[in-house]
């Protein structure tokens, strides 16, 4: 056993503890709190095996779940960056953390995690085309289904949230009308601003 190698493993799994104190602007739906990242995180990986029939391509399942499993991560350094809100620095403060964080880990997990996540964010392969729609997704159903609370406290639009996911069609375009008759009923329920 090379215990140097179990030791940065497990720095690192210790590390990544603090993603469960990640608040996202999004809200879980029976406690009304905000959801933490490493909550988003689990429930997208259960999402990709269970929705993976309505994508464009065949997409390998277990990559796209060690994807979203990887994906936010770097929120433990960079913290959430509000889809809606400002995005100025946040692509140099994720580098860094993927960096930092990826970094703890033997060098052949760190080229692995680090590429896993550069990957999700480039979205050039279907496998992560498909785990950013489930991104966009998720967050849409828990605003939906709180009666837009997020949407509402930050004053969100129609048309601010079509372009921010419309992008979802790009893998899964039954997913995409499911969400554009959501966001058609948030409209009308008051959820969300026309």
């Amino acid at each position: 056993m090379d215990e140097y190698r179990l030791h940065q493993q497990i720095k690192f799994i210790l590390e990544i503890d603090k993603l469960k104190q990640v608040l996202r602007q999004t809200y879980v739906l029976q406690e009304r709190r905000r959801e933490n990242s490493a909550e988003h995180s689990w429930q997208l990986a259960l999402m990709a095996t269970l929705l993976a029939e309505y994508c464009t391509a065949p997409v390998d399942v277990l990559h796209v779940i060690r994807m979203v499993l990887v994906h936010d991560i770097v929120e433990i350094d960079a913290g959430d960056t509000y889809c809606y809100g400002d995005q100025s620095g946040k692509s140099d403060r994720e580098e860094a953390a993927a960096q930092r964080l990826f970094g703890l880990l033997p060098h052949d997990q760190a080229e692995e995690m680090a590429a896993l996540w550069r990957e999700f964010e480039a979205r050039e392969t279907m496998e992560a085309r498909y785990a950013a729609a489930l991104d966009r997704l998720m967050p849409m159903l828990l605003n939906y289904h709180t009666e837009g609370q997020s949407w509402r406290e930050h004053g969100v639009s129609k048309d601010q949230v079509i372009a921010r996911n419309q992008h979802i069609a790009e893998a899964a375009p039954e997913l995409w009308t499911f969400a554009r008759n959501m966001i058609e009923d948030a409209v009308r329920r008051g959820y969300l601003l026309p």
